[in-house]
């Protein structure tokens, strides 16, 4: 029998409930993909994180109910909070090797920030069968990047889109609606990832990656703050620094406890 430490962290969110949850997993030595893929499957969140200490630096790679994926932001922070809060990481800067390169997460106070590469975006005219998925008949502009970035006029038309998901699902339309801010907040998102078991998921890292540039172009700033108004929602600090991108978050520690392989 293996015993194995365990976490679950709401990410993006200084409170429970908030933010995206992820399951994260330390391991001595990893363990076969089919293996971590189970273990997911028995967590049942929208992702789990693994991670494996050597002398060469933290091995970090991330699973959905689905398979591997090669980018996740809030799993990646929900990592770096276990090992500043949990096991006693002692520098102010942690550096992951994940199927994307070199990741860095640093930390300030209670805020983590992400230092990922930037993912650009162009023009391009969506699918119609995704538009009448998502209920959106007018749209400020449409992009695609590592996903669609379908532009909408305001917050409150952001908030009101009700997918039918079932729609969305045979095109696997990964898809990030946006739209300019109101108040405190330069810009705000949702996301909706159909092929996944949370078919729209809270707070989205990778999402950002395609935003940030956006609106910072837009916007004419570097530094922005912004919202992802899912249901559980959540606030991300945002800079644009040249290719890369810096999202700041919280996190609130749900549960920790011990897995048990048999």
């Amino acid at each position: 029998m293996q015993e194995i430490e365990f976490y679950l962290v709401d990410a993006f969110s200084e409170v429970s409930f908030g933010g995206n949850p992820a399951a994260v997993c330390p391991l001595p030595e990893w363990l076969p993909d089919e293996t971590l893929l189970r273990m997911t499957r028995e967590h049942n969140q929208s992702e789990t994180a693994f991670f494996v200490r050597h002398k060469g630096g933290i091995e970090l790679r991330w699973f959905t109910t689905n398979g591997e994926v090669n980018l996740c932001g809030h799993a990646t922070l929900a990592t770096a909070w276990v090992l500043f809060n949990e096991l006693d990481y002692s520098d102010a800067r942690i550096h992951f090797d994940t199927a994307s390169g070199r990741l860095t997460v640093t930390r300030e106070g209670d805020w983590l920030t992400l230092d990922f590469p930037a993912c650009p975006s162009e023009p391009q005219t969506p699918p119609p069968e995704m538009l009448a998925a998502l209920g959106v008949k007018h749209y400020v502009e449409a992009r695609k990047g590592r996903a669609w970035v379908i532009v909408l006029e305001s917050r409150q038309q952001v908030e009101a889109v009700t997918p039918d998901i079932n729609a969305m699902t045979p095109g696997e339309h990964k898809v990030s609606i946006t739209a300019r801010g109101e108040g405190e907040y330069d810009f705000v998102s949702r996301f909706f990832s159909p092929g996944a078991a949370l078919w729209e998921d809270p707070v989205t890292g990778s999402a950002h990656t395609m935003l940030i540039p956006y609106w910072s172009e837009k916007l004419n700033k570097t530094s922005l703050f912004a919202r992802q108004v899912s249901a559980r929602g959540g606030d991300v600090r945002c800079e644009l620094k040249g290719d890369r991108v810096l999202m700041s978050g919280r996190a609130s520690l749900y549960m920790k406890g011990h897995l048990f392989l048999r």
